[in-house]
């Protein structure tokens, strides 16, 4: 991460000490060195009671009504504060991860090159972002606001079907959208020649998926060779992603949308 003598232009705002959605969006600032402030997690608990995640709870209260800068309510985190952008100059406050993602596409140029490849780009995200989706609901089947110990048989259900159904569909479209990618003379990436956010949500879902459900990753990865063999460690192995995951501004999986719950996975 490139460091900034004066405040980053980039707030995000996310809950602190998880992955969680908002990877998606410190991956595109760490891949193209872009200054940012990890809100919650750059400010810890002080001798006041006052630390990042309150701003996080603050830009998520459900009796606002927008905020002193003109920006409409926030549903959840993740939300991203950008200086100088909104109205008269003041800060614009967005939310929703894959919008976010949007947005950063075009200012950090990840969302290909030219107007066909960014939607291709887009729909890739949307679609790499449904399997994000779609994994945290093994754990959480019924209800988000219920512990996983309330709803461990329903989630052995939807973990089943998910490792036997849902993964196998997905796998095999990104298998199919780099065999066409590699067939017009480029390899290594979802889109054209060079990296884009598709790439980076694609690689970190994934990643989580390694973590949650190592088993059925590993019984997987054989039937889709270019997604695991090829697509998925050649980003590892760039300089940029090393370093990031060898620092502390890349959080552990625990409790986030990535379990590892031996019960849900093959046996």
């Amino acid at each position: 991460m490139v460091e900034a003598k004066h405040q980053p232009q980039y707030e995000l705002l996310y809950h602190p000490s998880i992955p969680g959605r908002a990877e998606f969006i410190r991956l595109m600032f760490e891949a193209t060195g872009t200054s940012y402030t990890d809100v919650a997690n750059e400010n810890p608990p002080d001798d006041s009671g006052l630390h990042g995640y309150a701003l996080v709870q603050d830009m998520s209260d459900p009796n606002s009504t927008g905020d002193d800068d003109g920006n409409p309510p926030v549903f959840a985190p993740p939300g991203l504060r950008i200086h100088g952008v909104g109205k008269g100059g003041r800060p614009l406050v967005i939310h929703q991860t894959p919008n976010i993602l949007l947005y950063l596409g075009g200012s950090l140029k990840l969302a290909g090159s030219d107007e066909p490849e960014k939607y291709y780009v887009n729909q890739l995200a949307l679609t790499a972002l449904d399997l994000n989706n779609e994994t945290h609901d093994t754990h959480h089947p019924v209800a988000v606001a219920k512990y996983y110990e309330e709803q461990k048989e329903e989630a052995l259900k939807k973990a089943t079907d998910f490792r036997e159904n849902r993964l196998p569909k997905f796998f095999s479209y990104f298998e199919r959208v780099l065999k066409h990618n590699q067939s017009a003379g480029k390899d290594k990436h979802l889109v054209g020649e060079s990296l884009t956010y598709a790439d980076l949500t694609l690689w970190q879902v994934i990643d989580g998926l390694k973590f949650a459900f190592p088993n059925e990753m590993r019984h997987r990865s054989s039937e889709s060779p270019l997604l695991f063999d090829t697509f998925y460690p050649s980003l590892k192995e760039e300089a940029w992603l090393k370093k990031y995951l060898d620092s502390k501004r890349r959080k552990p999986y625990s409790m986030g949308v990535f379990r590892h719950y031996p019960e849900l996975d093959r046996q």
